[in-house]
């Protein structure tokens, strides 16, 4: 997961967990076991243990 979450980094993601709580944003770093997402108001860390499924957002055209 850390490395295929790596070739997403600079693009706008959705990042499923296990808890049900989805995080919306930029991913914009990946290190150790965790990544870090900008989203429009806050920036959040997450620990890729939790993560189930990242879906990058496609560009509107």
């Amino acid at each position: 997961m850390l490395e295929l979450a790596k070739t997403l980094i600079g693009k706008e993601c959705v990042i499923f967990t296990i808890s049900d709580a989805n995080v919306c944003g930029v991913l914009e770093s990946v290190s150790g076991n965790a990544i870090k997402v900008r989203g429009k108001k806050s920036t959040e860390i997450i620990n890729l243990d939790f993560v189930v499924r990242i879906r990058e957002v496609p560009a509107k055209k």
